[in-house]
């Protein structure tokens, strides 16, 4: 597959709180904390690994940052999805042919980063285009996985589900963007609350029976 989705953020008010309650309900282990890069977003973050992909949640650490408006306007909740992309310049390319603009950029010789304002993207979450290698790498889940895979939880995340009042639109939007005929491991549907929902497979001791658990404003889907 040549575009996948690698990694679902939260933003969350209390990330200690969220990120101690969504490693307890996947069992999850210990998370990467100390990105280098995170406070100059103004943000700090846990991120996990499940399996090869990745659930991140972050706040602010000022009022001023992206992630405290979000919160100021919608509480608790989705805020961001990262795609794993093949050809970085070529996303690039395209977002700039699509009237998309870029915010920001990362490149390092095992990943590069691409983010893309959500104004222009049609809403439903903030969207990175990332390219990682080798590919299954992820420098953004810590030092375990900088230039080759390392371990997740048992587990995976499967994918997510977005809300948005032009479903339709947003999906092919989206498609535009990352150079696919549809957006994989996303289902799109009506409403106005962004990211509400992941589907992950966790094993049956974590599961417990449940077939969902909400953690952080963010509906969590569990199969085994």
């Amino acid at each position: 597959m040549t575009v996948r989705l690698r990694q679902v953020v939260l933003a969350a008010t209390d990330v200690d709180a969220v990120s101690a309650e969504l490693r307890r309900e996947l069992g999850l282990a210990a998370p990467w904390d100390r990105d280098p890069l995170a406070a100059g977003f103004g943000v700090r973050n846990h991120v996990y690994a499940l399996g090869d992909r990745f659930l991140e949640v972050l706040g602010p650490l000022r009022d001023d940052a992206p992630a405290a408006r979000h919160l100021r306007r919608h509480g608790d909740g989705g805020y961001m999805a990262l795609f794993q992309i093949r050809d970085v310049a070529a996303a690039r390319d395209r977002a700039r042919r699509g009237g998309a603009r870029v915010v920001w950029t990362y490149d390092a010789p095992d990943i590069s980063a691409t983010h893309l304002h959500p104004a222009d993207t049609g809403g439903g979450a903030l969207l990175s285009l990332d390219w990682a290698d080798p590919p299954g790498s992820w420098r953004w889940a810590g030092t375990d996985w900088t230039g080759r895979a390392g371990t997740g939880a048992p587990g995976r995340v499967l994918g997510m589900t977005v809300e948005a009042p032009d479903p339709d639109a947003l999906a092919a939007r989206w498609a535009e963007l990352l150079g696919v005929e549809a957006v994989p491991d996303v289902t799109f549907r009506r409403g106005d609350g962004g990211i509400v929902e992941v589907a992950v497979e966790v094993p049956d001791e974590v599961r417990r029976g449940r077939d969902a658990v909400e953690v952080g404003g963010v509906r969590f889907t569990l199969t085994r």
